[in-house]
């Protein structure tokens, strides 16, 4: 499962749909296109026009599109730029413009008019989809509130749409019949919340489709649950209910009063600036009896969205806020100018940051920039407040910790993997996560070895595992893994991972300490294990 919990869009579709919204404008009907749209919450890419184009599209750059919600409500306009514009050749851009009130479902138009064409992630691979049917809706003018679902605005459904809307009554509950009908016939379903919590029948998720996903909508973000994430067996089981008598109520509350006065303090304290405001992200389940029980960690990653408050710097980063510590601590995610996306395993409160860190020690160091990127996002800190000490070794249990840390892992206190780690200890929680998750193995004789030092092959090992596991794939055959470890002199000291090694160097995560050298055997320093970390925290899009 990838963070990439993001799906690819329909690339043709979204081209198709763009050329509707033009139409008013265009001077001649007859006319090619290419391109490439994506679409993840925001919307990029490129599509160009070919063809006899009249003045009526050759003076009107930049034009503006208005983006609508479902019900027709407008949400903003954005800018489309013509970047090219010769041998009767136009290319409009969409440059990472984001769309974060509707997800996957968006209506656009020209001149202020709707145009009935919803912008929707699609499994269709069709390479010549119809703009005049399915879910591209009508080329022309949509209906008075902007197209549904439906022949209004021209459309009609087809198998291929895979998203639907369903509205929760003004207190939050969503209606059983409604939602298992839209999941039986859709993979995404939207439910929007006037309030802060939406409240969801367990029974009408019985049956859902593999690979189902909520994305429960409000104006203080969005939470897109997939139903992999849940067993409704279990979350029955933890209120003592059936699963017909079970409500799972999701939410996203907006902090004030003394709780968002402490997220205000840890940050000042940090010397960082906030960038949005601070909201508890909640998850519970609701038994007959109306007992509730929060749930505070799942086994796959589940994204959320939050609003921003000031445009971020590279530095930015997204936290979550520990009540009981008072402190803030990294989460993994991407942020625009306007929102950020972030995964994690477990529900807490939630903001994001601005905080530009440097230490005395790394002026001129060939990590510099990495370590101050990263102790920046609260990855990573330093020996003292002033020192990083970039060249001393990391312990296993350290490096552990760092890990679980970036990929954003929640610790599992009261339990033990290894002989040689005791509950008591400061590390026993991290490594407990870790091992659950399949990042770490130990040793053959039940131990850990916490303290020891890690090595330069232990680390691509722990790296490349929680690479995958966070969703990451990297491609490795037999004859490809002889090719990779050829090109190196001293690949004879690989003691038990070579598979990963040879991933970890396909994959950009390691580089050679020489030209002909891995020195995999050497102990690895702080500044080899952050430079490794954001390698592959930026190959997963879990930082910026």
């Amino acid at each position: 499962m990838k963070k990439k919990l993001l799906k690819k869009t329909s690339q043709l579709l979204a081209a198709l749909m763009i050329v509707s919204m033009l139409l008013p404008i265009l001077a001649s009907a007859a006319m090619k296109f290419n391109g490439s749209f994506a679409y993840d919450g925001n919307l990029s890419g490129q599509i160009k026009f070919d063809g006899t184009i009249g003045d009526a599209v050759y003076n009107h750059s930049p034009i503006t599109l208005g983006v609508y919600g479902r019900d027709g409500t407008h949400i903003r306009d954005i800018s489309v730029i013509r970047t090219v514009y010769e041998n009767q050749t136009s290319t409009y851009s969409v440059d990472n413009m984001v769309i974060s009130s509707v997800y996957d479902a968006v209506y656009f138009s020209y001149g202020g008019e709707v145009s009935g064409l919803i912008y929707r992630e699609s499994d269709d691979s069709d390479p010549d989809p119809d703009p005049g049917s399915g879910s591209g809706g009508s080329t022309g003018g949509g209906s008075e509130n902007g197209g549904s679902n439906g022949n209004e605005g021209g459309g009609s459904e087809q198998p291929g749409d895979v998203t639907d809307v369903i509205d929760a009554s003004d207190d939050g509950k969503v209606d059983a019949d409604k939602l298992k009908a839209a999941l039986a016939k859709y993979k995404e379903v939207t439910i929007r919340v006037k309030g802060e919590t939406a409240s969801i029948p367990a029974s009408a998720l019985v049956g859902a489709q593999h690979g189902s996903v909520l994305n429960i909508v409000s104006k203080e973000g969005s939470y897109i649950l997939p139903l992999g994430a849940i067993d409704l067996k279990q979350l029955a089981d933890a209120v003592q209910s059936d699963v017909a008598d079970v409500n799972i109520h999701v939410g996203m509350k907006l902090l004030s009063g003394d709780a968002a006065e402490s997220v205000a303090d840890a940050i000042e304290k940090l010397g960082a600036k906030a960038l949005s405001n601070a909201f508890d992200v909640q998850f519970a389940v609701e038994g007959k009896d109306g007992n509730k029980k929060p749930v505070h960690v799942f086994d796959q990653y589940v994204k959320r969205k939050i609003p921003l408050l000031q445009k971020p710097s590279k530095s930015a980063a997204i936290v979550l806020y520990n009540p009981d510590t008072r402190k803030l601590s990294f989460v993994p995610g991407s942020i625009t100018d306007s929102e950020a996306t972030f995964w994690r395993t477990g529900n807490s409160i939630y903001t994001v940051i601005e905080l530009n860190k440097t230490f005395n020690d790394v002026s001129g160091h060939w990590a510099k920039s990495d370590i101050e990127l990263l102790a920046s996002k609260l990855i990573v800190e330093g020996a003292t407040d002033s020192t990083f000490e970039p060249n001393r070794n990391l312990t296993r249990a350290e490096f552990v910790a760092l890990a679980v840390r970036a990929f954003g892992l929640v610790e599992i206190n009261g339990v033990t993997y290894f002989s040689d780690v005791k509950t008591s200890d400061w590390y026993s929680g991290i490594i407990a996560a870790a091992a659950k998750a399949g990042i770490i193995n130990g040793y053959e004789d039940d131990t850990f070895r916490p303290d020891d030092s890690i090595t330069r092959e232990e680390l691509a090992a722990i790296i490349v595992r929680a690479y995958q596991y966070a969703g990451g794939e990297i491609a490795m055959d037999a004859s490809k893994q002889s090719k990779l470890l050829a090109e190196w002199n001293d690949t004879e000291w690989i003691v038990w991972a070579d598979t990963e090694v040879a991933k970890a160097l396909s994959a950009g995560f390691m580089v050679g300490m020489s030209d002909t050298q891995l020195e995999t055997y050497r102990s690895a320093t702080r500044a080899q294990t952050v430079t490794m970390l954001k390698r592959v925290l930026s190959k997963l899009d879990f930082i910026d």
